[in-house]
């Protein structure tokens, strides 16, 4: 079956998210580890400063590698799609909910704008995944 490239977008949507937000979570997981404080990555607080703390919920290691989790996943749902498995999409969209928390509770501004644009590319190539 030749995948469309609209798939293969949305798939790499779907690492971009991996990398782009499993990196700096790696990098907040290490500091707080090491006892310092959240890191700045691009001027702006890792996973700190969010709707989870206003509500009471520090960032934590446990939080921020449950984020890791869910990011992780997104990655291998990633390369499901990647390889045009129905799987990779349906666990993409199922993601969607545990992404969402997180890009609330850590304020995170662009990662939904990518996930909207990685569900539409899904939706309309949903007829051809096996």
């Amino acid at each position: 079956m030749q995948i469309p490239i609209s798939l293969r977008m949305a798939s790499a949507l779907l690492w971009l998210s991996t990398f782009g937000l499993g990196i700096p979570c790696l990098m907040a997981i290490r500091n707080l580890s090491l006892g310092r404080g959240i890191p700045y990555v691009f001027g702006y607080p890792a996973y700190g400063g969010g709707a989870f703390e206003r509500h009471g919920i520090p960032t934590s290691i446990p939080l921020l590698i449950g984020f890791l989790v869910v990011v992780l996943v997104v990655g291998y749902a990633g390369w499901l799609l990647w390889n045009g498995h129905k799987s990779g999409a349906v666990l993409a969209l199922i993601m969607l909910v545990p992404e969402a928390i997180y890009w609330w509770g850590f304020d995170l501004p662009f990662p939904p704008i990518a996930a909207v644009i990685r569900t539409v590319l899904i939706l309309i190539n949903w007829a051809i995944l096996v």
